[in-house]
């Protein structure tokens, strides 16, 4: 996804590949960084080395440095709940397989019913909710086992 921000009165244009994945992939104005958001805001970035430039990156946390996160939805291969609301279809099981852009869950909120597509190709390891259940935003709804290509949809 393509987005203008303005830093210091300068314009630059930033491409996110998966805001799901951590570290986040960014690319401004061609270059390429990794960014790890923070609850408390602050950002940790990366800037990937090449031929010509040095590399910068800055210390990570004692936190960052553990082998696995505890939270599933920083591991970059689930899909998690856009919003808040309730289950009520899921159309993949552990195993199945799924291609980018498929429809995998619905989510009724505020009484619209919301298609839930996953961003990725590959096979589903683990589904985590079911019809009837409640989730909140930016829960993990399924993980993948192997990821294909990535979609923005």
């Amino acid at each position: 996804m393509k987005y203008k921000i303005t830093v210091n009165n300068q314009a630059y244009e930033v491409e996110i590949e998966n805001i799901n994945a951590r570290p986040v992939i960014a690319r401004v104005d061609g270059e390429r960084f990794e960014v790890m958001p923070e609850e408390a805001g602050q950002v940790e970035t990366r800037k990937e080395a090449d031929a010509k430039t040095e590399k910068k990156v800055s210390a990570p946390s004692p936190a960052q440095t553990a082998a696995s996160s505890p939270n599933l939805a920083l591991s970059g291969n689930v899909l998690t709940a856009p919003l808040p609301g309730t289950v009520i279809e899921v159309f993949v099981k552990p195993g199945g397989k799924v291609e980018a852009g498929q429809v995998v869950v619905i989510i009724e909120a505020m009484k619209m019913k919301n298609s839930i597509r996953s961003v990725y190709s590959g096979t589903v390891s683990e589904v985590f909710v079911s019809a009837g259940q409640s989730v909140a935003h930016k829960q993990v709804l399924m993980k993948f086992a192997d990821l294909g290509e990535a979609s923005w949809i």
